[in-house]
């Protein structure tokens, strides 16, 4: 959860009072928040010394889906409100002297669609900041792109001074050669090819650099004169920069999601809008799109709800009626009134610093945190269940107790690997079909989902090579491939592996240990041209580039043939079959000396893989 850092003078200020650790810490759990740290003591330790230290500071966890609670105006706001302190504000646009005509414009253009399509901007009139406030503000903004904005992946702010440029404003995306200006903290203009090697070596602004650095076309905003406000999601410009002395504020947004643009736009503006001459009122901007259709951003419209004092009452336990749920609303910051239709029924206007609120259940929520949960009556359940565990759980677990018992040490490797490691290193090629890419991968260690438990396994022995031999190491756990057929477009499927290594290669030893426990799953051992046998499991030799040649075989399963469905569960698995509807499992034999060569592993290994899945549903009886 993202933390706040607020001055402890100015929030006592703001909220009327001053508190105890215990009555903050309290009234915080109260809204359902948390303190995190007070460094208050830390402050007058160092200010013993004779130590500079910054004023005291109240760092509060917030809820991540709280985006109006970033900040210390809307934190001290919520909790004035919630204290009764205050009404809810009530957010409203406000226009210029000659109505809608005067309003400001902005023009997206078409070539916008090829990197960031979604455009928006705001204006606060007539500001006045404090060296405190005007920190918020840039604070706030820093806030929303960590954690709404992805990193300015989704949305990207720009705020100016907008005594220094003049409307209309155009929104474009241009050539990286053509575009050319002064960024912030800088007198000297660069071209947009320039900046990304100006910036690779600073440590702020080199993250977000990924995000347009490929793209033909990079997004730029200019005024009237042609002069650049800025360049999203990257910097904004040094001409319009704002200070302690700014009045007048412009603040655009780009993104590459719709919704998210106007959350953020919201956000940004209502938050700060108290500082305006007329509190809580914001100029919206004509924003005109590349098919001609205009719209006022922001849309501060309040967004109608209902709840219903009986599903808070069967939620909370409460005996409540719409009157009391409406009052409890309010201290939440929502409009709420009794409907006139209905005596059970409460009208909820939802504010634009509220878009975490989608259904009732959201209301009743509030509703609780605003009656406070510690008062919430205590009641024992009606019904009492006792939970199961999967069957693919079960099965891995018993893989784990055998092969366990067996003298076998569990690996616990990381899910994710290099693109090499689960490829090349093990001598097998990439389909693009099959494996699932990280976007942006931090490091080069984490490129892929493993689509193999094998490379996990063979990098734990390289990490334990100085262990005594032989070194006898296993896993079960998912895989993950892709699977179009499914909305998450990928599929977890559960694996058994076990890898041996020693001064021989141990065929024999992995060999009996997949016979041991398809022993203990009850899985008969059956020769594969034995067309009568109902079921069972057996080897074929394969060759395979992973392992020595001569060396490897196929496991195969035959499914009972009671089995209903086979023809969907076939899909299901996604799994290779032969002629005789045998189900290929998976995969043992001795690794190839390439492998373990890329590996670092100087001695020969033995390695069993196969999927557990197909005996999930064959294998009830040994679950009970």
């Amino acid at each position: 959860m993202p933390t706040v850092a607020c001055d402890k003078e100015e929030l006592w200020k703001r909220l009327g009072r001053a508190y105890s650790a215990d009555e903050f810490d309290r009234l915080l759990f109260e809204f359902g928040l948390e303190l995190d740290e007070d460094t208050t003591e830390e402050v007058e330790a160092l200010k013993k010394k004779g130590l500079p230290a910054e004023r005291p500071q109240l760092k509060i966890e917030i809820p991540a889906n709280r985006y109006d609670l970033l900040c210390i105006e809307g934190i001290a706001r919520a909790l004035r409100v919630f204290l009764e302190l205050d009404k809810p504000p009530q957010y409203k646009l406000a226009y210029p002297a000659g109505g809608e005509a005067d309003l400001l414009s902005a023009t997206i253009e078409p070539e916008t669609a090829k990197i960031r399509p979604y455009f928006a901007c705001a204006v606060l009139r007539n500001v006045k900041f404090t060296q405190l406030s005007y920190d918020s503000f840039i604070d706030l903004q820093d806030k929303l792109h960590q954690n709404l904005c992805r990193r300015r992946q989704f949305v990207a702010i720009g705020t100016h001074d907008l005594d220094t440029i003049q409307g209309p404003f155009r929104y474009r995306a241009l050539p990286p050669k053509d575009i050319k200006f002064a960024p912030l903290g800088k007198s000297k203009e660069y071209t947009a090819e320039e900046l990304m090697t100006v910036y690779e070596s600073e440590k702020h602004l080199s993250r977000y650099l990924h995000i347009i650095r490929d793209s033909p076309v990079y997004p730029i905003i200019y005024d009237k004169n042609d002069v650049v406000l800025s360049m999203p999601p990257i910097i904004n410009s040094e001409h319009s920069k704002i200070t302690l002395n700014t009045r007048n504020i412009f603040i655009d947004v780009t993104a590459t999601d719709e919704t998210k643009l106007h959350i953020v736009t919201n956000i940004i503006a209502t938050m700060f809008s108290e500082y305006c001459a007329e509190p809580f009122t914001i100029e919206p901007v004509k924003v005109t799109r590349p098919d001609g259709t205009t719209q006022l951003t922001p849309d501060l419209k309040y967004r109608p709800s209902t709840a219903h004092a009986s599903y808070v009452n069967s939620c909370t336990g409460l005996q409540l009626d719409a009157p009391a749920v409406a009052k409890l609303l309010e201290r939440m910051t929502l409009s709420a009134s009794v409907s006139p239709n209905d005596a059970d029924e409460v009208i909820v206007q939802i504010p634009p610093t509220r878009p975490d609120i989608l259904h009732e259940c959201d209301l009743m929520e509030d509703a609780a945190i605003a009656y406070g949960f510690n008062k919430l009556p205590d009641a024992f359940p009606t019904t009492s269940t006792v939970a199961q565990p999967l069957a693919i759980s079960k099965l891995s677990d018993i893989v784990r107790l055998e092969w366990g018992l067996a003298g076998w040490t569990e690996a616990l490797p990381l899910i994710l690997c290099s693109h090499e490691e689960n490829f090349e290193w093990l001598n097998r090629k990439d389909d693009g079909k099959t494996a699932v890419r990280i976007g942006n991968p931090k490091t080069l260690e984490f490129q892929v989902v493993r689509t193999s438990l094998l490379q996990g396994l063979l990098k734990t022995i390289r990490e334990n090579r100085s262990r005594p031999l032989p070194i006898r190491v296993f896993e079960s756990a998912d895989v993950v491939l892709k699977d179009p057929t499914l909305e998450r477009q990928a599929r977890n499927v559960r694996h058994a592996a076990a890898v041996w290594c020693n001064k021989t290669a141990g065929f024999e030893v992995v060999h009996g240990l997949l016979d041991r426990i398809m022993l203990m799953l009850e899985v008969p051992r059956i020769a594969g041209d034995d067309a009568a046998a109902p079921t069972g499991y057996y080897i074929k030799e394969r060759d395979d580039p992973t392992f020595f040649p001569g060396r490897a075989a196929t496991i195969y399963y035959r499914p009972p043939k009671a089995t209903s469905g086979l023809a969907t569960f076939k899909r299901t698995l996604k799994a290779a079959f032969n002629d005789s509807d045998d189900l290929e499992v998976g995969v043992l034999g001795i690794l190839h000396p390439s492998v373990l060569e890329k590996f670092e592993i100087t001695y020969p290994c033995s390695a069993v893989e196969f999927n557990l899945e197909p005996f999930k549903k064959e294998l009830q009886t040994v679950f009970a």
